[in-house]
């Protein structure tokens, strides 16, 4: 029996036990048959972990079925990769029986001398060997994406030969952008990717798909100069998309895919940040438009961009909550200093936006701003959806998030394989006790582990990039940037730890990649947030509304 198929064998019994621990969690948290916020939170710990169980199954399901008439090389890691989750969650369950309420005949079957013996096997030394060999090769699976070949090409070659010659000064001195790779994204068209054709763009051409290539190969270049630069664009396309009105459509899009226009996005607050339902910056209706007072932070691109979208209050009744919130474009001056102040008077009013870049340990280039908002005019016609969307920004937004969560796991997919490849690259140069690096079985481990978590990741974002293209999907892209925004941190770290004390010098790019990953977990969504109000909330809703499929 080959590894895939004895992860085969494994495969039901894994998916049966966690829907049974689903099931059961759903219960305990239930009241009156609905979903109690307030019970899940007393015992946060498991709900985090349920997440992260089943956004791992959900990868390792999708990785087994993709490998099955692919090389013996992706055979070996989605196999390994399926023994692991399957591991993972009879370890959870074991260390706490009387929370997850498992049986102990549940508990015997889960480690049974048959899945004891199934698991020994795929977790074995010498089917991690065979990858690590492989991988030592150069081959790190399959990156054929149907039709995208020639757009993983290009923007290979721009990351290889513009990107990635500027990512070490930039980081190490906290620079800008330089203008050769916005002006090499313009001429290339990746400002227009989450744009639909007929307003000037390409996601007809290349859909959800295209987009994340382009991400995943702009990171593996540089997370800060270039690996999130569409993501503000698309974010703020898909709001306009949903619910902008079609002169707004007209207006913007065009402008946004041609690169003439550069957006950045300004949701979150001082004190609020996944907690979008309490945000208190406030946009106030006078003649002709509106007024918006308050401060945003974490604006990333925002002294750049000269187009905001904010989301602000524009109803007074705090009861509303995130339903009293709107989207407004706001729109300013560029700049590419640390600090900026604008003013203007417009409509007879006075206002001033000012702007300080917050200092970061990694995800340099771009600068997240603080942005402070005082008596700043907006018109009436860059309220997104007009009249119809007071209210509905919230909503809007979201739309807009989705596709940015899964773009963030295509990035943090991008930042994985650099440093991989630079690990890959040194055990093979560097020598310890007379022998290269990659003689040793811990680091050929490490590397197989590495690679298959990667191509896992990598193929489960581009699955749930199709379901996007189709309108589903939504729950998927925050598993799918939850677990590898996680394991992003791991890998990172492991290509490090192969560099030894010169993967903590600056001389080697390994430790950029290190620091980079780590915002991974915080935006787009703090894990914990992502994890226990939607992944784990909509996993439990499913059962209690019986839509779980």
């Amino acid at each position: 029996m080959t590894a895939i198929e004895t992860a085969k064998k494994i495969k039901q019994t894994y998916e049966d036990q966690l829907q049974k621990i689903i099931e059961r969690l759903a219960k305990k948290i239930q009241n009156n048959g609905e979903l109690s916020i307030s019970k899940m939170d007393e015992n946060q710990y498991i709900h985090y972990n349920l997440a992260f169980c089943v956004a791992e199954k959900y990868v390792a399901n999708h990785f087994l079925n993709y490998a099955e008439n692919k090389s013996d090389l992706e055979k070996a890691m989605s196999a390994i990769f399926l023994g692991e989750s399957f591991h993972h969650l009879r370890t959870e369950l074991s260390s706490r029986i009387n929370e997850y309420e498992v049986s102990n005949e549940e508990l015997n079957q889960l480690f049974s001398i048959e899945n004891n013996k199934a698991i020994q096997e795929l977790l074995s030394k010498d089917l991690y060997d065979f990858v690590a060999w492989e991988v030592l090769k150069g081959n790190y699976g399959s990156l054929d994406t149907d039709d995208y070949q020639e757009i993983r090409d290009a923007y290979r070659k721009i990351a290889e030969e513009v990107v990635y010659p500027h990512a070490e000064r930039v980081h190490r001195h906290d620079e800008f952008i330089p203008d050769e790779i916005l002006n090499v994204l313009i001429e290339n068209g990746a400002f227009g990717l989450s744009i639909p054709e007929q307003y000037g763009g390409y996601l007809d051409s290349f859909g959800n798909i295209g987009m994340m290539i382009v991400t995943e190969e702009l990171s593996r270049g540089s997370l800060g100069i270039a690996g999130s630069l569409i993501t503000r664009p698309e974010i703020l396309s898909k709001a306009l998309l949903k619910g902008g009105t079609e002169e707004q459509k007209l207006k913007w899009l065009p402008l946004i895919a041609s690169g003439e226009k550069m957006v950045a996005i300004a949701v979150t607050e001082p004190n609020f940040g996944s907690d979008v339902a309490g945000m208190k910056v406030a946009a106030d209706k006078v003649d002709g438009g509106w007024v918006i007072n308050g401060v945003k932070t974490w604006c990333t691109f925002a002294g750049y961009a000269d187009t905001l979208l904010v989301l602000a209050r524009t109803e007074k009744d705090p009861n509303l909550k995130h339903k009293g919130l709107s989207i407004l474009l706001a729109e300013k001056p560029r700049s590419k200093d640390h600090k900026f102040e604008f003013t203007k008077e417009e409509n007879g009013i006075k206002g001033v936006i000012t702007g300080s870049a917050i200092p970061t340990i990694g995800y340099r280039g771009m600068h997240s701003f603080e942005v402070s908002f005082d008596n700043w005019f907006v018109p009436d016609e860059n309220l997104v959806g007009g009249e119809e969307g007071r209210g509905k920004g919230f909503y809007l937004q979201m739309a807009g998030f989705a596709g940015g969560r899964v773009q963030t796991a295509a990035r943090a997919t991008g930042v994985m394989q650099a440093a991989l490849e630079a690990a890959n690259r040194y055990s093979q140069e560097r020598k310890v006790f007379g022998k290269e690096i990659k003689e040793y079985q811990l680091t050929r481990w490490k590397l197989a582990r590495m690679a298959m978590i990667i191509q896992a990741c990598r193929q489960y974002s581009y699955e749930v990039a199709r379901m996007m293209d189709e309108g589903k999907g939504n729950m998927e892209a925050t598993l799918v940037k939850f677990y590898a925004s996680k394991l992003s941190e791991w890998v990172t770290r492991e290509a490090m730890q192969i560099h030894g004390g010169m993967g903590y010098a600056e001389e080697y790019p390994v430790s950029r990649y290190f620091v980079d990953a780590r915002v991974f977990s915080i935006f787009e969504g703090a894990e914990e947030v992502m994890a226990l109000r939607v992944c784990a909330r909509d996993i439990l809703n499913q059962v209690l509304t019986g839509s779980a499929t």
